[in-house]
């Protein structure tokens, strides 16, 4: 633990960290595992490796786990797409039916549950909006509207149903949009059209695009969207949250849909990976786009994408119509595929002007944090990702440990 003490952290109350998860969380059996890495000035400084990949088989979690990343797979395709935008084969004001042609005529609901009564959006769709959340597209497991009732019933988001991402994309031209663009902010399927995007644009399948441009870059061996057969003995199980703090199998890693391809190939969330991987690439966004001599995005662009880009300067609890997404706090906006701090006190949780952050829907997480030179990974397998204040606690504790700042 010596690199801790040299990157200004407390080795003994880093120690809390490994105490909390295991007998909150852990040892209660509120989750199944629980994996945290912390990392300053890129050197991991500490990690937390706790509780048991496969708790049915008896196996226990290891570094190089392979875990579902579900919506920690949205800011890998914005940093893909983010290539392409520097290259200048796409802007993010472009028209996104300059791209999608079947989505000129889109409208914004008005009334019925198909046919659909619309009224035309105030102005068009820019790929900007995908970015940020502010299209006018949802999640069917929103569970609030006409529209995300249709989403359902098309099982528009089965990564593992009968239709791919072309596909999806015709389906939601036939579809209304829940506002018009720019009027509000709504987590949903646009990521996975920055996903179609990226195909498009670089002519290549989303997964051969993000194995060219980041994954074999970062030397992220084990990131991709199927369970490899060589990573089959590490695949954790994926459970999901019951009354009473307790959990039940919802994935057996054994028979998951993940261990073979999918049909749609999401850039929404149909990541797999380790731990290891993610903190190479997050560590790239805290380093402005540089790991390793490998460069995926110039200074300028991640802090484009590191910037609030929601309209008016507003925080996503003044612009939110979602029921669900991976940040619920105030003095927090919204970037290019994260969620960005833009004013430390209303959070009431340590952290920094300009962290920026995002997590999946089996409560797995991370943050960037440039003023300081920080850069955590938490892994686990418990769905939904808001049952417990679990990201709070980390950043809180990690903090904690925190003696020597930059900032």
């Amino acid at each position: 633990m010596g690199k801790a003490k040299q990157h200004g952290f407390s080795k003994d109350r880093l120690q809390r960290i490994d105490r909390f998860l295991q007998e909150k969380y852990v040892a209660s059996g509120r989750m199944p595992c629980a994996q945290f890495v912390l990392a300053r000035d890129g050197e991991v400084v500490h990690q937390s490796v706790l509780g048991q990949q496969d708790p049915e088989r008896g196996v226990k979690l290891a570094e190089d786990s392979v875990y579902r990343l579900y919506s920690m797979t949205k800011p890998v395709a914005c940093v893909a797409l983010l290539t392409l935008v520097e290259e200048g084969l796409i802007a993010l004001d472009d028209p996104v039916a300059k791209h999608i042609p079947e989505w000129a005529n889109l409208g914004v609901f008005a009334a019925g549950v198909g046919p659909w009564l619309t009224t035309p959006t105030a102005r068009p769709m820019q790929v900007v909006d995908l970015m940020r959340h502010t299209s006018g597209l949802t999640y069917g497991f929103q569970n609030r509207t006409n529209v995300d009732a249709a989403y359902r019933k098309l099982k528009l988001e089965n990564m593992h149903g009968e239709h791919d991402l072309e596909a999806m994309i015709q389906m939601l031209a036939k579809l209304p949009l829940e506002f018009s663009p720019g009027e509000a902010w709504n987590y949903s399927v646009a990521t996975d059209v920055v996903g179609y995007l990226v195909q498009k644009v670089s002519g290549k399948p989303l997964d051969q695009a993000l194995q060219e441009r980041i994954f074999d870059p970062l030397k992220m061996v084990d990131t991709g969207f199927h369970v490899r057969e060589d990573q089959r003995a590490r695949f954790a199980a994926c459970y999901e949250a019951v009354p009473g703090g307790k959990m039940k199998l919802q994935d057996d890693p054994a028979k998951s849909p993940y261990l073979s391809p999918p049909k749609l190939l999401s850039g929404g969330g149909g990541l797999v990976g380790t731990a290891a991987d993610y903190m190479r690439f997050a560590t790239m966004l805290t380093n402005r786009g540089e790991l390793d001599g490998a460069r995926i995005l110039a200074p300028k662009t991640v802090d484009l994408m590191a910037s609030n880009h929601l309209p008016g300067g507003q925080d996503l609890t003044e612009l939110s119509r979602s029921l669900f997404s991976e940040s619920t706090n105030a003095g927090v906006g919204f970037g290019l595929g994260v969620a960005v701090v833009f004013d430390p006190p209303q959070t009431l949780i340590p952290c920094s002007q300009g962290e920026f952050y995002w997590g999946g829907a089996a409560s797995t997480a991370f943050w960037c944090d440039p003023l300081e030179q920080v850069t955590a990974v938490f892994m686990t397998q418990l769905l939904p990702s808001s049952t417990y204040p679990i990201r709070r606690e980390l950043r809180t504790l990690a903090y904690s440990a925190l003696m020597e700042t930059y900032g």
